[in-house]
């Protein structure tokens, strides 16, 4: 029995931040995450939410602040909060020359799992994941979302109390990651799991109790999905127009009070009972209008009317500077 059993928070983290020489990839972040829920860490790529992550299991020493997992200090106990966690990575780590059993075999070495208990272990995983069929097939067979489950049990093997998913159902087709969400939700409510993820997904958001919405390093949103959402206020409008600049002054003209969202691709804005207002706005609108969009407030929208961009938009080189640094910090963190 570890010291965080019973806390209602089972990660406390306190401005906690990482700069990779001149690149700050995380800035100060300060957030707290309850046991039993799903939190969502939603951001671009290069935002920080690997960084963070990394921090979190230890793999990475913060530049400033700290954070405690199940109670342990992650720089002063970090032994303690490696046995309390799973962790799914981004990047494939599995053996593709051992078979789904044997790789789960080999964690629970590392792990110090009781050799008289890891048979049972394993198997109860396995059918966890729905792999007890290819158990003992070579994982280089396996389909992506095969090796994905696969992950997602090892990460299971030592009865963590909190798991950690990096990104997980990146690079996946929209079927297998609706069945790995079906995996991961039933997991929550049969083990009472905590799970922390990170993903730029917006559907995938929408599995969570909470979200922290994170870019440029900093959390700039926290609240459950509905109460984000609540944040645009009323419908979505996007507008394509033969002159969207003059479309936008007739529009604030005939609106004076409208509210103006940021959007690269059109110009858009949000009123109350978007159908109700669409007929009136065609009637006599003085710009050819080429097609027009209405739509409830997404989280796609919360994050464009906070940050006036999309969150497939990434800065390429920040991102490789960042893919650098994590490298160099994670092989110092594992020394």
């Amino acid at each position: 029995m570890n010291n965080a059993s019973n806390a209602e928070d089972i990660i406390e983290v306190k401005s906690l931040a990482k700069n990779f020489n001149s690149l700050v990839a995380v800035d100060s972040v300060s957030f707290d995450v309850k046991a039993g829920e799903i939190f969502g860490f939603l951001g671009p790529n290069g935002a920080g939410k690997t960084t963070t992550i990394n921090m979190l299991c230890t793999l990475l020493k913060p530049t400033s602040g700290g954070a405690t997992v199940h109670g342990f200090d992650i720089l002063a106990q970090k032994n303690e909060v490696r046995e309390s966690i799973g962790l799914v990575f981004q990047d494939p780590s599995l053996d593709d020359k051992l078979t789904g059993r044997e790789n789960l075999e080999f964690h629970m070495v590392v792990y110090r799992v009781p050799r008289e208990v890891r048979e049972k272990r394993a198997s109860e995983v396995l059918e966890m994941v729905g792999l007890t069929d290819r158990a003992d097939h070579y994982v280089e067979t396996y389909s992506g979302g095969m090796k994905r489950r696969l992950e997602i049990a090892r990460g299971l093997l030592h009865y963590p109390a909190v798991l950690f998913l990096d990104e997980p159902t990146i690079g996946l087709d929209p079927q297998t990651r609706n069945y790995i969400w079906d995996y991961i939700e039933d997991l929550k409510k049969r083990e009472g799991i905590t799970i922390f993820l990170t993903t730029h997904y917006m559907e995938e958001a929408e599995h969570c109790d909470r979200i922290a919405i994170i870019d440029l390093g900093k959390i700039i949103a926290l609240d459950t999905p509905e109460e984000l959402k609540s944040m645009v206020g009323g419908d979505i409008i996007k507008l394509v127009t033969v002159d969207d600049e003059k479309a936008e002054e007739e529009l604030k003209r005939k609106y004076p009070d409208i509210e103006m969202i940021p959007d690269p691709d059109c110009f858009c804005f949000e009123v109350e009972k978007g159908e109700e207002f669409v007929p009136g706005l065609l009637r006599d609108f003085a710009v050819e209008i080429l097609s027009i969009n209405v739509h409830r407030p997404t989280l796609d929208d919360v994050f464009l009317k906070l940050t006036g961009k999309e969150i497939r938009d990434e800065g390429a080189d920040a991102l490789a500077d960042m893919r650098t640094g994590l490298k160099m910090g994670s092989r110092m963190g594992r020394r």
